[in-house]
């Protein structure tokens, strides 16, 4: 416990000080433990060490983990790829869908969501820098599916999701300025306010360039053993 207490200070400490380099509140900007691979028992410490939204990348390990930890507030983020024959589960169990590229997705997503829940969260994963091996839809493209996908109902488009590749900052400021240009022109203008970017090793630079959520695995929970 005593070590999942530290390792979120340390990462709240860091955030803290790029905010405080950047001139920005350290409230505009939240964290998001990146859970993939760790068990169930590890996010129960890790939330009961204060940790609290938890993003996902494998749909049926989530599954499992929502059903084991639903004693807990727990905001579930599915950070993966979104693909066609998974809508409905992502739809009824995620507050949050990080990896939404096509309109296709959103209106299965918005038809599956069920009129008793809130708002679906999303964010559309843009492939800013044009690497073959990322998901995401084209730059150029996200201005027509923000007026597509805001008409849908059951969603809120919230903002941007992107993985730059490393060490690229310029990227990163791209984002940004995709972000607040759509922003200008976004019928629910409230509603779009979180660029997911940012992991544990360009979580800084990605605070610098405007990032409001950063998604962080490794300086959370230590080095991921995929053997198991």
């Amino acid at each position: 416990m005593n070590n999942f207490l530290a390792s979120r200070s340390q990462v709240l400490q860091k955030i803290e000080v790029a905010c405080k380099y950047s001139q920005r509140d350290p409230k505009t900007v939240a964290l998001l433990a990146v859970s993939k691979t760790h068990p169930s028992e590890t996010l129960r410490e890790m939330y009961h060490a204060g940790q609290h939204k938890f993003g996902e990348n494998y749909l049926q390990e989530a599954l499992d983990k929502i059903q084991s930890l639903n004693d807990l507030e727990i905001e579930w983020h599915f950070i993966g790829h979104v693909q066609r024959n998974k809508t409905k589960h992502l739809a009824a169990n995620f507050a949050w869908i990080h990896g939404v590229d096509r309109f296709i997705i959103a209106e299965r997503l918005s038809n599956q969501r069920e009129d008793t829940q809130i708002a679906l969260n999303i964010c559309l994963q843009v492939n800013i820098d044009g690497q073959n091996t990322k998901d995401g839809c084209h730059p150029n493209d996200v201005a027509d599916l923000v007026k597509q996908i805001s008409q849908l109902p059951h969603l809120k488009l919230r903002g941007l999701m992107v993985i730059p590749a490393p060490d690229n900052c310029g990227a990163l400021l791209q984002a940004k300025q995709l972000f607040d240009e759509v922003k200008q022109h976004h019928t629910y203008p409230e509603d779009w306010d979180t660029l997911s970017m940012g992991m544990s090793g360009d979580m800084v630079e990605a605070i610098a360039a405007g990032s409001t959520m950063v998604r962080i695995g490794t300086a959370l929970f230590g080095t991921r053993d995929y053997s198991v």
